[in-house]
């Protein structure tokens, strides 16, 4: 896995930067080609934790763009004021096409699946991450910066667009970084136990349970007894109630197309009934 962070050139003489691994698909992976005016604002997380290990694995491949190569004066300015005037600076479209029509010369005859990340964008949930995990394209993730980005590149290049909620944050660095994160644990192969992705919360429309580890008893606070038993049943039975009860009082949203048996709606119907006194 080449480092990320490391600089090379094209036969182009453009620069961009690289966490690339094995580009071998024997098996299932993802791609993501990322374009930014800040690349060294993602170089660190993707060296971290689960996502440096899925690239070891040869699950993940993520490259990183820097936009500001691909601009054509000395200062390698990539934005400009608005026409009409207004607040903030707007990203060109100039530098912008200049590095999506590289890479894709990169990668004759691959398909793209191309996303802009940008408050303005559909907002990105569980389900979505399950999606793009499935993707097949290689995923090029925009990021926005700024106060806008050209509309021209969201007309002719952007093929949809994430946001991660109605706040706005420092730029798309950040978003694409959850959106890296959130499809690559749902890789077969990525977490050590098949099941954790499932297990965690929104697998199964709901909230997790609680967890607890070492020792038994803190400072006067135990474990459930459930827990200790060391009967599946009851183990399981008691981690998807306190799962029900969880999300009853935190997201009670989810409820609504989470997918339920009747067993869980007799157990929300006590768990009601009991906060109601």
């Amino acid at each position: 896995m080449s480092p990320v962070g490391e600089n090379f050139e094209n036969d182009n003489g453009s620069r961009h930067e690289s966490c690339a691994v094995s580009a071998d698909r024997v098996m299932r992976k993802l791609n993501f080609e990322v374009l930014t005016l800040f690349p060294g604002m993602l170089t660190g997380p993707l060296n971290e934790s689960i996502i440096k290990r899925a690239g070891e694995k040869k699950l993940l491949n993520v490259r990183i763009w820097n936009i500001r190569d691909f601009t054509e004066d000395k200062h390698r300015t990539a934005d400009d004021s608005p026409y009409g005037g207004g607040a903030g600076m707007v990203l060109k479209p100039g530098p912008i096409f200049k590095t999506f029509e590289t890479l894709k010369a990169e990668y004759p005859g691959e398909k793209f699946l191309t996303i802009l990340l940008s408050p303005q964008g559909r907002v990105f949930h569980h389900q979505e991450a399950e999606r793009l995990s499935r993707e097949t394209r290689r995923i090029v993730l925009l990021c926005g910066h700024y106060e806008a980005i050209d509309e021209r590149v969201r007309e002719a290049l952007v093929d949809e667009e994430l946001s991660l909620g109605d706040y706005v944050i420092t730029g798309g660095e950040l978003a694409a970084l959850v959106v890296i994160d959130a499809a690559t644990r749902l890789l077969p192969g990525v977490l050590g136990d098949e099941e954790s992705a499932y297990r965690d919360s929104f697998g199964d429309g709901l909230l997790d349970h609680p967890h607890y580890t070492r020792p038994a008893e803190f400072r006067g606070m135990k474990v459930p007894d459930a827990l200790l038993s060391g009967n599946h049943d009851e183990i399981w039975k008691w981690r998807r109630r306190e799962s029900l009860k969880a999300t009853l009082q935190k997201r009670p949203d989810l409820l609504e197309s989470a997918e339920l048996s009747d067993e869980d709606r007799k157990v929300l119907a006590e768990l009601k009934q009991r906060m109601e006194h």
